[in-house]
């Protein structure tokens, strides 16, 4: 186990524990109190992902645009997965950096859309089941700024552009990246896979996969902007597994949901039960490398010129699509100020701080009969 994922594991551990310390809240209405524990606050933890999302979505809702959004999956092959984990950044970047310019290559070719688009992509490095499956989702605007900058090209209905085209041009440049990465000595190769350090026996590894087809594929349109910040809410702050996939922990082992994506109807899904250990181990072959950003925006929506494309954009469409009402949620979300803390039990009241304890510590007196309660 690496560094990384020894601070995963134990920062998971101690998530909602006294061994973080933690505060006592009162009710201002009928006074009930209750102990709540601090949060570890790990990016790998599903506990303390729920805020960071309702957060990132709030922020993100201004930058909806008034059509419909695809999403958009681009999937390494299984050979290159061992690559992959045993060089998390420089592979995971090559791969949103090629899924990227495929995508703006192919929309800005006067062949197909002609346009400057836009993309919010995120990592994803697991399967149903947690094995290593490294793919990159993408949610993309259904149409872009001429190149002229002058108007804005719509797509066909339905469709954004051919996901051959996009998949043979996203081989290509994966695959060239790749080779540009070991001949400069970017690649570390160990176990199984360390006769690939040689150059021909890499090139030779490579070869078969230049004539294999790459998964590719785009979903139709969301029905509006509020299904989009739906959407992304589910992908954006997990990893691995969420929660509310969880069965059971017994003596047989984690038993949790999954999803047969090649079986349709009733079969597709099904529970899967795997030791203790194997499931932790799992789990672990999601962490990522310390600083790696696993949610990245490009073309128009890329960070630096974001704002002023968005509103160029809403100028330039001329028959924009009515807007759903956000939810109340997302209406009144400040990322700087949002309170998470659930409300009074009891009567629903406003919670507020009445005690801090420090790391191991604990409050000076039990609160109330149902303190202790993890939140």
């Amino acid at each position: 186990m690496s560094l990384g994922q020894l601070q995963v594991m134990s920062a998971i551990e101690q998530c909602r524990s006294a061994a973080l310390g933690g505060h006592v809240e009162r009710c201002q209405d009928c006074g009930h109190s209750r102990i709540a524990y601090n949060s570890c606050r790990n990016r790998h933890c599903p506990k303390c992902q729920g805020a960071a999302a309702q957060d990132w979505l709030a922020a993100r809702e201004a930058d909806l645009l008034p059509v419909g959004y695809f999403h958009v999956v681009f999937t390494l092959p299984a050979e290159i997965s061992p690559i992959a984990y045993q060089n998390k950044a420089v592979v995971y970047d090559l791969l949103f950096r090629t899924a990227a310019e495929t995508l703006l290559t192919i929309a800005a070719d006067p062949k197909h859309l002609g346009a400057r688009i836009g993309a919010t992509a995120v990592l994803h490095s697991w399967g149903s089941t947690m094995t290593h499956h490294p793919h990159v989702h993408m949610i993309v605007p259904g149409g872009g700024i001429s190149l002229d900058g002058t108007r804005w090209v719509r797509c066909k209905p339905g469709f954004l552009l051919p996901v051959q085209v996009l998949s043979r041009l996203f081989r290509r440049l994966f695959l060239t990246a790749l080779a540009d990465a070991h001949a400069a000595g970017r690649l570390a190769f160990f176990g199984e896979i360390d006769g690939l350090r040689r150059r021909k026996a890499f090139d030779a590894y490579l070869a078969p996969l230049k004539r294999k087809n790459w998964f590719v594929y785009t979903k139709p349109p969301f029905a509006g902007p509020e299904a989009v910040l739906a959407y992304l809410a589910r992908y954006t702050h997990r990893v691995a597994i969420s929660n509310s996939r969880l069965v059971a922990l017994d003596e047989r082992g984690v038993t949790f949901h999954y999803k047969d994506y090649r079986r349709n109807g009733p079969a597709r899904y099904g529970k899967m039960t795997l030791s203790a250990d194997e499931f932790i181990r799992r789990f672990l072959l999601h962490v990522l490398p310390k600083g790696f950003h696993r949610i990245r925006h490009y073309g128009l929506l890329a960070s630096a010129s974001c704002k002023a494309n968005i509103a160029r954009a809403k100028e330039l469409i001329a028959d924009p699509m009515p807007t759903a009402e956000p939810t109340a949620a997302h209406r009144t979300a400040d990322p700087h100020t949002t309170d998470h803390r659930p409300p009074c039990p009891c009567c629903g009241g406003r919670m507020i701080i009445v005690e801090v304890f420090a790391r191991g510590g604990s409050p000076r007196g039990p609160p109330s009969s149902s303190a202790g309660i993890r939140i």
